[in-house]
């Protein structure tokens, strides 16, 4: 049984309970409390020095950093523990199951946008005091989303280029090594 906010005030109106705190909302980020943890210095500094927070990037410049991070960390487990990974076409294969995981991460980018719909605007809250408000609009969630797809791709390029170097190639067949059955 659920009370609306005018019984609420009929039953406490000798409390003064203000409407205000007791009218139901939709919004979960309402209620985000500062807290010394979600509001502390250093989670504030941490969290502001992000690429998605970053004041004066530009969304496609904020999807490149992020998309570059994804793809250079997606090639690791893949060409490391993928099934040919004990052979010539280990890290190729790394390459382009890592590159198949950044198509398949922006399209769900591109299904998050909601074509034709208004972009869910992030309020601001006690870590992020100032959202970016370009990124939150149809045209910058879709340059986020091809600076994204960019930079994961050659995010993935440029991890498995280091990783057939010269220095890296005997460390790569020791951690391939590592999780073999034979």
């Amino acid at each position: 049984m659920t009370s609306t906010p005018r019984a609420i005030n009929e039953k406490y109106r000798d409390r003064q309970v203000a409407t205000a705190t007791v009218t139901p909302v939709s919004d979960p980020c309402v209620g985000d409390l500062a807290t010394p943890v979600n509001s502390g210095f250093f989670t504030k500094a941490l969290i502001n020095n992000l690429p998605f927070y970053r004041k004066g990037l530009s969304p496609n410049f904020r999807g490149l950093e992020v998309g570059a991070a994804f793809g250079y960390i997606l090639f690791g487990p893949f060409a490391i523990t993928g099934t040919l990974r004990n052979t010539d076409f280990g890290q190729t294969a790394g390459l382009l199951a890592a590159v198949g995981a950044v198509h398949i991460l922006t399209a769900l980018l591109v299904l998050y946008n909601n074509p034709g719909k208004a972009p869910i605007v992030q309020p601001p809250g006690p870590t992020v005091n100032e959202p970016p408000a370009d990124l939150f609009t149809n045209r910058g969630w879709a340059d986020f989303t091809s600076g994204f797809w960019l930079g994961g791709c050659g995010g993935a390029a440029f991890a498995w280029f280091l990783c057939g170097t010269f220095h890296l190639d005997a460390l790569m067949s020791v951690a391939g090594g590592v999780w073999s059955v034979s």
